[in-house]
């Protein structure tokens, strides 16, 4: 754990959280401002980008630069409804850049810049990498990062790049559905075993910007994840702007001021009503809202109710109970087979929320979570199951994919048809691949595309194109296997193709093998020209995950595809065995996403930007460093009780003078400069300033120096006190030595009763004539000398002849016979 750590992060919308996994246990890492919460906020400045709480802070002075939002911005382009509706709330610029894609241009480093939300949302994980490398003092690379289940997959490759250019690397994209669950469930010791019924149970996830319902089955060890159902438009932030809305209207009736037409007086209004909309879910009284100088030094008051805000949302609080009953429809459960609706996500405190859920499920919402951390927490868990370096308790996790899946490929010269199929049905398992066979004599591609309803314009998944065929010998088609893969990150490839060539063997065919191929034939499922053949085995890079494996996985690396039997057209019963030789194919992805050249290039910018903020910040501080020298030290020197009487009043004059000067140069000339100029003119401040400092330094210390001194002093008169009492502790002293402790006490006591009267009658504005650091030093030279001789050892006794110690045991034994007979007598003395 020491050489690495692994995180989990919750990149919500409005704020992210991050968590780590210890050895203790998930922790929530605290930011910069010792908050458990960073905004999901980047602003721009002439000089630098702030990021997180700073850029939050500062977004009503810098409206027009600063970016958030990102969540609903990455993966689409400019033109997809959803984005065009999500650009009337927001009041930075946005453009559409080349292809179709979205821009954000920002003032930054005094010029124009144009922006990818990419980009953007890059530069929000490096501050969360950077946090997180501070709170743990270890680098940070692996984690775990949350996304929607209702994400698509152009949405999630945007995130992995966005990952990619901070230089994260993601070992997995959750679904934040699939993270709360897991940080429900891990931790349960009831669960009921293996062979027994799961326990259900219903998650409503209610954040700032979307509503997701899903439900999970429950056993010891392992969770499912059922269905989930989302509405993508519906958070805590629709009910603000409904309730700001109302405000607004208010205002414009009571004081004739309209806070739509100013970006800033509405978002002021938003920062109200989401106070008071958190006021109404703890009380149902009428609540006041006041807004000082609103707008036109105009101050505004109102007032509201719960019942009143929930006939304003009446609308979106409909749609809430609508995404829970078709969560209830899609899991085929029954209110009695559900064990509990557990609420996370800030916007499911609201009262209304709570009771559409007992209307719904006729249970009363759980809160045994952290209603603000537990998908962080969910993330940290699987980063630990997936990281080798952390033991974590066994605990398997199966996903589900939220939207069908379906291929299609086009027709062949050789009479091969066009076909269509759904390979990956709703709610099917993830991670999986899929064989699919077809018969080409040429290159050909498949494309993959959405079923069914989904929150984005485009259906469509991407193109692939299976390079490289060729006929057989004979002019007739090759069989090819390809695989379809949803990973771990819920995205769908084409993972591998392969042909098999076939070769005849002279071995004749054994009734074996033809059975074999008959089975093997009856496996696949004809649908228009392909043959599909489930793979349910993870990747061997995936296990850590715990998906269920169904069967043997097939595929390019497996062992018995070098040498595999096929069977193609017959040749009218000859027994001939044909074998199959595997061979890779080459494959063209037409997918959407940043390309590796664009990944590198915008990570070298990124970089370029980090090493731009860090030396913006140590220029910073180094101003900084100096305003404050100049503020401090101007306060001390006109205070008598401070610096004052250290120094001459004409040098103080002109002290105060030179101070004066440069605190108008900071804010003139001054304001922008190089941070080595900042160091210079500090450095010849303190030239003047540090002797004065010195002097009240040595002022206040000097009697404590001396104090010791004098201690040490007293301590060895004392011993010569008792070395003139013949005390035997000091009897081994020559008489030399004695002397010479003596005189070293004289010469010592001497020199600090002199340097006591010298520095009693110095000014204290000059410079002492005794120094604390020649008093340390004439102290240390005296204990040297003194306790050399004082602590000298006595020298040993010399030890008595051989004879001598035999006649001492001698008699020691005899006192032993003696003192054991007088024991003897006593204790018949005691019986008698």
């Amino acid at each position: 754990m020491a050489a690495m750590s692994v995180i989990g992060i919750d990149l919500g919308n409005e704020s992210c959280y991050i968590a780590v996994a210890k050895a203790g246990g998930i922790e929530t890492i605290a930011n910069d401002y010792s908050l458990r919460s960073t905004p999901s906020y980047i602003a721009f400045s002439g000089k630098n980008r702030i990021l997180g709480v700073a850029a939050k802070n500062q977004q009503v002075t810098n409206m027009k630069n600063t970016v958030y939002g990102l969540k609903r911005l990455i993966g689409r382009k400019f033109r997809d409804p959803h984005v065009q509706r999500e650009i009337q709330m927001l009041p930075y610029n946005v453009l559409e850049d080349k292809n179709g894609s979205i821009g954000i241009k920002v003032h930054y480093l005094n010029e124009e810049h144009t922006f990818s939300p990419e980009q953007c949302l890059a530069m929000l994980l490096t501050k969360l990498k950077d946090t997180a490398t501070t709170a743990l003092q270890t680098p940070v690379n692996d984690c775990v990062i949350s996304v929607p289940s209702y994400f698509t997959n152009n949405e999630r490759k945007a995130l992995l790049d966005s990952a990619a250019i901070s230089g994260l690397n993601v070992l997995r994209l959750f679904n934040e559905t699939t993270a709360t669950a897991l940080s429900y469930g891990i931790y349960k010791q009831d669960l009921p075993g293996t062979e027994e019924p799961p326990r259900n149970v219903v998650f409503v996830d209610c954040g700032y910007a979307s509503l997701q319902v899903f439900a999970c089955a429950f056993n010891k060890g392992k969770l499912k994840m059922l269905t989930s159902s989302s509405d993508p438009n519906l958070g805590g932030r629709d009910i603000d702007r409904l309730l700001a809305d109302h405000f607004s209207k208010d205002f414009q009736q009571k004081y004739h001021v309209d806070a739509k037409s100013s970006p800033r007086a509405y978002l002021r209004l938003l920062t109200e009503v989401e106070k008071l909309k958190k006021q109404m879910s703890a009380n149902s009284t009428t609540l006041p809202l006041a807004i000082e100088c609103f707008m036109n030094d105009k101050d505004v008051k109102s007032e509201m109710k719960r019942a009143d805000m929930e006939a304003i949302c009446a609308g979106l609080f409909q749609r809430v109970e609508s995404t829970m009953r078709q969560c209830l429809q899609a899991s085929g459960l029954s209110l009695d087979n559900i064990y509990a609706v557990e609420i996370v996500g800030g916007s499911t405190r609201i009262p209304a929320i709570k009771a559409l859920i007992e209307k719904v499920f006729n249970k009363h919402a759980s809160t045994t979570l952290n209603q603000d951390e537990a998908v962080s927490r969910g993330c940290a868990l699987q980063c630990a199951m997936l990281s080798p370096a952390v033991r974590v308790r066994d605990f398997n996790v199966t996903d589900v994919q939220n939207y069908p899946i379906h291929l299609s490929w086009d027709s062949s010269p050789s009479g091969e048809s066009a076909g269509e199929m759904e390979v990956f049905p709703a709610n099917h398992a993830v991670p999986f691949s899929k064989l699919l066979t077809f018969y080409r004599t040429e290159a050909f591609s498949v494309k993959a595309f959405y079923g069914g309803d989904i929150p984005y314009p485009d259906k469509n998944i991407g193109t692939w194109v299976v390079k490289d065929i060729r006929p057989s010998r004979d002019g007739k088609s090759q069989k090819v296997k390809v695989k379809v893969r949803i990973n771990l990150h819920g995205i769908m490839t084409v993972s591998s193709a392969s042909l098999y060539e076939a070769k005849e063997s002279p071995e004749p065919e054994s009734p074996d093998s033809k059975q074999q191929q008959q089975d093997g034939e009856a496996d696949l499922k004809e649908n228009g020209g392909a043959e599909q053949q489930n793979v349910d085995a993870p990747m061997a890079d995936e296990t850590a995950n715990g998906a269920a494996a169904a069967a043997p996985e097939v595929g390019s690396g497996s062992s018995w595809t070098k040498k595999i039997s096929a069977w193609f057209s017959g040749d009218g019963g000859d027994n001939k065995k044909k074998l199959a030789k595997s061979v890779e194919l080459p494959i063209e992805a037409l997918t959407f996403g940043f390309s590796n050249v664009e990944i590198n290039k915008f990570t070298e910018q990124e970089y370029q930007m980090i090493a731009s903020d860090k030396q913006e910040k140590e220029r910073a501080d180094a101003r900084n460093a100096l305003e404050e020298y100049v503020y401090e030290l101007r306060n001390k020197v006109s205070s008598n009780d401070e610096l004052g009487q250290f120094i001459l009043e004409s040098d103080r004059d002109e002290l105060v003078r030179r101070l004066d000067d440069m605190e108008n140069w900071l804010y003139e000339e001054g304001e922008d400069c190089n941070k080595q100029v900042y160091i210079d003119k500090l450095a010849n401040l303190k030239v003047m300033g540090e002797p004065v400092q010195q002097r009240r330094l040595e002022h206040e210390l000097r009697p404590a120096i001396v104090e010791d001194f004098a201690k040490s002093l007293q301590l060895c008169m004392k011993a010569l006190e008792l070395i003139r009492k013949k005390d035997p502790k000091y009897g081994h002293l020559t008489g030399d030595e004695v002397n010479s402790v003596e005189q070293a006490f004289n010469r010592y006591y001497q020199w600090l009763e002199d340097s006591r009267g010298k520095l009693q009658s110095a000014p204290k504005h000059l410079p002492p004539p005794i120094t604390i650091a020649q008093i340390r030093q004439e102290k240390g030279s005296f204990e040297s000398t003194v306790n050399a001789i004082l602590n000298k050892p006595a020298p040993k006794a010399p030890s008595p002849p051989k004879e001598t110690q035999e006649q001492q045991q001698n008699a020691e034994q005899s006192g032993d016979k003696l003192s054991n007979q007088q024991q003897q007598d006593n204790m018949e003395w005691s019986s008698t």
